[in-house]
C-alpha cells in the first residue's frame, strides 16, 4: 500500500472517530418552563417553543409545560409565539438541567411588557442572600426578609389610552378608519381593535403613512407621520413624527421610549427601586425632506426664520417667551406660519405627551 495513502488513511479515521466520540460523549441537558397568560393567569398550551436557529422545537401542553430535551450544552435564544400574544425571547445558557419556571406571555392589547417583565423578575432567592451578607447586614436583610423585587413604572405606547384613529396606508392609499387604536414606540406597531368585536389586531408601522386620532383626553385631532418619508443626516427614520405646526416652517416632535433600570443600593437603601420606562419627546422643524433639531440657541433659532429673525426676536422677547421650552416653541412657530396664506392651525395649544 502506499505510504502516503496510508497517512491520509490513518488522519482520515482519526478525525472522524475523534469527532464523532466528542458528539457521542457531548453532554446533553433539559429546559423545561411553564407558559402563562400575564393577564388572566391561565396556562397557555400550543404555544411554539424553538431554540432559534436549531432544529429544536416543541409546543406546550396541557398546564402550559413544555420540555426541550437532549440539547446539546452551549448557549441559545429560546423564543415563544403563539398567535394573539406577543414574541417572547430569552438567552439561555445551558450547562446543566434547566426549569424556567412560569414564563409570561403579553396578549395584545394588554398594558403592554411591563406586567409580564413584573411578574419575571423574582426576588433574589434568601438563601443566597444569607450567603452573600452572613452578617445580614444592610436592607431588609437586618431582618431577614429578601427585598421587594424590583418592578416595571411606565410603558412604551406614545398614549396607553386606545383613541379613534384613521390611518392612511402606503400601499393602494388605503384609508382604514373607525378603528380605535394604539401605537407602540419601541415595536414600532399599532394595535387596532374593531369597533365591534372589540378584537385586537397587529399592524406593522412601517405600512402606514400617516395617522390621525382623536385625543381621548382632550378630545381633539392629532396628526402623525411616519419618518420613512424624511431623512436625519440623509437617512430614513423608523417611527413616527407627530405634526405640531404645519405651513411654511413646520414644528414636529418625535417621542422615544427609554428603558432606564433600577439604581437601588441595598446596603444603603438609596436610590430607585423600580425600573422605569421613560418618554423623551426632542423637536424638529422641517426644511424639504429633512427634519432638523430646533436648536437651542437663541440666535441660531431665530436665524430659522430667515428675513423675519428680527421681527421673530420682537416677538419672543414682548412675550416672554423661554426659547427652551416646549410650549414657546409652539406659540413661536404657530405666529412665524401665520404669516402666511392658507396657514390652518393643526392644534390651539400644546398638548403634553402622557
Amino acid at each position: 500500500m502506499n505510504f502516503k495513502f496510508y497517512l491520509r488513511l490513518c488522519i482520515f479515521l482519526y478525525i472522524t472517530i475523534f469527532l464523532g466520540s466528542n458528539q457521542l460523549f457531548a453532554q446533553v441537558f433539559e429546559i423545561k418552563g411553564r407558559i402563562v397568560d400575564s393577564e388572566t393567569q391561565e396556562y397557555l398550551e400550543d404555544v411554539s417553543v424553538t431554540l432559534r436557529g436549531t432544529a429544536f422545537g416543541v409546543k406546550s401542553v396541557a398546564g402550559g409545560n413544555f420540555s426541550l430535551e437532549n440539547v446539546i450544552e452551549g448557549k441559545y435564544i429560546l423564543s415563544l409565539n403563539l398567535e394573539g400574544y406577543n414574541s417572547y425571547e430569552q438567552v439561555v445558557k445551558l450547562n446543566k438541567n434547566i426549569n424556567l419556571g412560569d414564563i409570561y406571555l403579553v396578549k395584545y392589547g394588554a398594558e403592554g411588557s411591563g406586567a409580564a417583565l413584573q411578574k419575571t423578575i423574582r426576588a433574589t432567592n434568601i438563601t443566597n442572600l444569607f450567603n452573600d451578607r452572613p452578617n445580614m447586614l444592610g436592607g431588609n436583610m437586618v431582618y431577614g426578609i429578601a427585598p421587594e423585587p424590583a418592578k416595571v413604572e411606565g410603558n412604551y405606547y406614545l398614549d396607553k389610552k386606545w383613541n379613534t384613529a384613521s390611518l392612511l396606508l402606503y400601499r393602494d392609499q388605503k384609508l382604514l378608519e373607525g378603528f380605535r387604536a394604539r401605537y407602540n414606540i419601541v415595536a414600532n406597531q399599532f394595535e387596532l381593535m374593531e369597533p365591534e368585536s372589540n378584537l385586537i389586531s397587529i399592524m406593522m408601522g412601517l405600512r402606514v403613512q400617516n395617522f390621525v386620532w382623536v385625543d381621548s383626553a382632550y378630545k381633539v385631532p392629532r396628526y402623525f407621520v411616519n419618518g420613512m418619508d424624511f431623512l436625519d443626516e440623509g437617512s430614513p427614520i423608523s417611527g413616527f413624527f407627530e405634526v405640531l405646526v404645519d405651513g411654511e416652517l413646520p414644528l414636529m416632535r418625535r417621542t422615544e421610549a427609554i428603558f432606564k433600570e433600577s439604581n437601588y443600593n441595598t446596603a444603603l437603601m438609596v436610590g430607585n427601586r423600580n425600573h422605569q420606562i421613560l418618554k423623551r419627546n426632542t423637536y424638529y422643524y422641517l426644511e424639504g425632506k429633512n427634519v432638523i433639531e430646533v436648536p437651542t440657541n437663541r440666535k441660531k433659532l431665530f436665524a430659522l426664520f430667515g428675513d423675519k429673525a428680527e421681527e421673530m426676536e420682537q416677538f419672543v422677547n414682548q412675550n416672554s417667551l423661554p426659547t427652551r421650552e416646549p410650549s414657546a416653541l409652539f406659540q413661536i412657530f404657530t405666529h412665524f406660519n401665520s404669516q402666511f396664506d392658507g396657514f390652518q392651525p393643526i392644534m390651539s395649544q400644546l398638548l403634553d405627551q402622557k
